[in-house]
């Protein structure tokens, strides 16, 4: 029997390059809002965005190919690492959020 729900998501990220100082996070955010993805990203003190995104597996997706490709129009994005990528009964967050 074919399943009918889509299963849920959790990936855990890093985003390489000129990342900080180029609105990566703010776009960042943005894009999760807009694909509805729950999550966060924040800044890092090697200079690189890190977060947490979880939601539909095809949102998932389309995320990580913008992390992977296209980022805020600034940046300069060398290479972006996922990890911990799991499936979950349900979003741990309420929103798409930045980290301070």
């Amino acid at each position: 029997m074919p399943n009918i729900f889509k299963m849920l998501q959790s990936v855990d990220f890093e985003v390489f390059g000129i990342v900080q100082g180029v609105f990566f996070r703010k776009y960042t955010r943005d894009k999760g809002k807009e694909l509805n993805l729950k999550g966060w990203c924040m800044n890092t003190s090697k200079e690189t965005v890190v977060g947490t995104m979880q939601g539909k597996e095809e949102n998932i997706e389309e995320m990580k190919n913008w992390l992977r490709y296209t980022g805020s129009p600034m940046s300069k994005i060398e290479k972006c690492v996922f990890t911990n990528e799991r499936h979950i009964s349900k979003e741990e967050f309420s929103d798409f959020f930045i980290k301070h």
